[in-house]
């Protein structure tokens, strides 16, 4: 196993602690975003770019949007009700 194999799969790790540490939901998703990068980068690493470009369009980019959409309609939802169990800062 290489140095850069090694690097890559401490990114990886770090990358998936942050996601699992993130508290916010949006702070979750841009998180996601960053671990799904690090993932292509070790798909890249290990030699399977099919894989790699997948992942790209998946974990990277569709996978967040779609969270950060969904989290948008939530708090306009909670917004027409009032606010009702919404926080605010």
């Amino acid at each position: 196993m290489t140095i850069l194999q090694i690097a890559v799969l401490g990114a990886v790790a770090l990358a998936g602690t942050a996601v699992a540490l993130a508290r916010e939901p949006l702070r979750q998703a841009m998180t996601l975003g960053v671990y799904g990068l690090a993932l292509t980068i070790l798909f890249f690493v290990f030699q399977a770019p099919d894989v790699a470009l997948s992942q790209v369009v998946v974990s990277t980019v569709g996978l967040p949007v779609m969270i950060l959409l969904a989290l948008r309609k939530i708090r306009q939802q909670e917004h027409e009700r009032g606010g009702r169990g919404s926080r605010e800062e």
